[in-house]
């Protein structure tokens, strides 16, 4: 435990944006597990529209610096192609 009044100010702030990140974080998780079980159901049309929902929720994790760009790009690379591939 800190005893210096900086240090336990960086402790109280740390916590606040460790729940910050993991909200934003379980946001864009969620988004992605409701396009998958679409895709898994086969309710294309559906799965459209959650495929640009996910991709906003990755996007502004992305700005919030809570994933990296990369990761970012990769994820929604992946959640296209399934959709592609259950299209075709």
């Amino acid at each position: 435990m800190p005893n210096i009044k900086s240090a336990k100010k960086r402790v109280k702030v740390i916590e606040k944006k460790t729940l910050r990140n993991n909200m934003i974080k379980s946001g864009y998780k969620t988004a992605v597990r409701k396009f998958e079980e679409a895709i898994n159901a086969g309710n294309i049309e559906e799965a459209k529209t959650l495929l640009s929902e996910a991709t906003k929720k990755i996007d502004q994790a992305c700005s919030k610096g809570v994933i990296v760009k990369n990761t970012a790009a990769r994820k929604k690379s992946s959640l296209s192609k399934k959709l592609n591939t259950a299209t075709a």
